[in-house]
């Protein structure tokens, strides 16, 4: 287990602190944490790793709730990736449970594969089409879109008017406060549709779930001398009594620079978990709710981790505007916004921003270990070429020669 400090230890840290650190590190999610990792064990680095929260892990953060469940505090995090270089380095702190993830949505009162699919189609209709067949269907029903800029363009030029409306606009309304039509064509553009069976929700070459839960494999990651972890910790509280070279921010940009240009929207969540006496709940991992309920989706945790346990344990999810930011908002002006933060920050020396909320961008979680192992290189990089180099000795080099070329016994 890593030592765990809080700001109540402040004079303790103040104490033991003969020496500045390296690194401040704001935030001990994926991409703080990975950055202590690397820094500590290959750079020889000292790092000081802070945060808001009373725990690790940011949102991946897992736990045993009261039942002896392990439950995802703040909803189903489900690791896929297509990067080996990412799933092996992961890998050097938790062994791996394969789990293929698969959702349902509950459309007309039945619950059918999402992402739509060729059983989708069949289900939903009472038809027995093929693949080709499903093929001719999406196209007879698709509409003409001639420039697909929103949400909206990309389901309606793939699967037309009433699916959109089955599957794609209630959902999104709810998760975004916005109709599809106002926002950027990325966020349904990562919902494939398929002509064929496949129902898994995700189709990278890595997918699985670490095998003791993500905030094991974090403890892991943090678990070394070099690194010191401070929670319930506002960095605000220590920068004037722990002295440090650089920092890596990892927190919401416009707060780190006192939202002079005013907040960056984002959309939260609110999570009511639930613990029922029965051994299964639901009919998959997830089942999405496009329709009128005021919650999203519902997850059923023992799907995706294969803990055994006679009960089971779900958490609905509530979308809002107040709360934790959890997902940017991908619209036009809210880039432009961003943008002009960016500009601070890239100006600001000294101080490195990485991960979803540093850079405003939803990432998947690979996304952001692979962000922060790029950073580490960036740093290690210019550490290297900032290091003097020995001058080339002049003259004659045959003291050297002998020295090399003369025998143990003469040395």
């Amino acid at each position: 287990m890593i030592p765990i400090l809080n700001n109540t230890s402040l004079p303790y840290l103040i104490t033991i602190t003969t020496h500045m650190f390296d690194y401040l590190i704001v935030g001990a999610g994926f991409a703080g944490s990975v950055l202590a990792e690397r820094l500590a064990t290959r750079s020889n680095k000292k790092v000081l790793i802070v945060d808001k929260r009373s725990h690790i892990a940011g949102n991946a953060y897992d736990h045993y709730n009261e039942d002896g469940i392990l439950v995802h505090k703040y909803g189903p995090h489900i690791f896929h990736t297509n990067s080996k270089d990412v799933f092996d380095y992961l890998g050097n702190f938790t062994d791996w449970r394969p789990y293929e993830h698969r959702v349902l949505a509950s459309v007309d009162g039945q619950h059918v594969p999402m992402p739509i699919n060729l059983d989708t189609i069949n289900k939903l209709y009472g038809l027995s089409l093929t693949s080709f067949e499903v093929e001719e269907f999406f196209a007879s029903v698709a509409e003409q879109v001639d420039v697909i800029k929103t949400s909206e363009d990309v389901v309606v030029s793939k699967v037309g008017r009433e699916l959109y409306n089955k599957f794609f606009k209630n959902y999104t309304n709810k998760q975004w406060g916005l109709d599809p039509s106002q926002l950027d064509k990325s966020v349904t553009s990562r919902v494939p549709t398929r002509t064929n069976r496949d129902d898994r929700y995700f189709t990278d070459t890595y997918q699985a779930m670490p095998l003791h839960g993500y905030t094991r494999m974090f403890d892991n990651m943090l678990n070394h001398p070099n690194i010191k972890v401070m929670l319930n910790t506002d960095y605000h509280e220590i920068m004037d009594f722990i002295p440090f070279k650089e920092m890596i921010f990892t927190g919401p940009v416009d707060e780190y620079f006192d939202f002079q240009f005013g907040k960056l929207p984002y959309r939260s969540l609110e999570f009511r978990h639930e613990t029922l006496n029965k051994d299964k709940h639901l009919a998959a991992p997830v089942v999405n709710y496009p329709n009128e309920n005021l919650y999203t989706r519902i997850t059923e945790f023992k799907a995706l981790t294969g803990q055994e346990h006679p009960k089971t344990a779900i958490v609905y999810e509530y979308p809002q505007a107040e709360g934790d930011p959890y997902y940017p908002i991908p619209m036009q002006e809210n880039a432009e916004l961003y943008n002009k933060y960016k500009k601070l920050a890239d100006e600001t020396p000294n101080v490195h921003f990485v991960g979803r909320l540093a850079t405003y961008k939803y990432y998947n979680m690979d996304q952001v270990v692979a962000q922060a192992l790029t950073l580490y290189k960036k740093l290690t990089e210019k550490e290297n070429a900032a290091k003097p180099t020995r001058p080339a000795i002049s003259g004659s080099t045959a003291l050297v020669d002998k020295l090399v070329s003369r025998s143990p016994q003469q040395q």
